[in-house]
């Protein structure tokens, strides 16, 4: 059984920061790409951000320059710092991990349950 478990969200003021961390678990042979994904209420559930296991990241482009995205493959982690957050940042952010388990010959992405983030104006 492979689990994604974030934590990190909460409330915050418009300006602020969070720092959310996804800890995937489970017997995982490998990760590829791993991201964020949010929705807000009443949208698509929308890309923010991806890293792949060499690093290399892609944003979408309201967050660009105000979001980072890391990982820590030892670690099985990948972490999202949200600097500059605005009330249209509000929305459940999702981890996703596109990734291998043992005995098996593909990969298959997996969600994690999603945490609230909440700015306020």
């Amino acid at each position: 059984q492979v689990q994604l478990v974030e934590s990190g969200g909460g409330l915050v003021q418009a300006g602020g920061s969070l720092r959310l961390s996804c800890t995937a678990s489970g017997l995982i042979f490998s990760i590829n790409v791993m991201g964020w994904y949010r929705q807000a209420p009443g949208k698509q559930r929308e890309l923010v951000a991806t890293i792949t296991n060499d690093g290399s990241t892609n944003y979408v482009d309201s967050v660009k320059g105000r979001f980072t995205i890391s990982r820590d493959n030892a670690k099985k982690m990948v972490y999202l710092q949200m600097s500059s957050l605005k009330p249209e940042d509000t929305a459940v952010y999702y981890c996703n991990a596109n990734l291998r388990r043992y005995f098996s010959t593909s990969s298959l992405d997996y969600w994690g349950q999603g945490t609230q983030v909440t700015v306020s104006s």
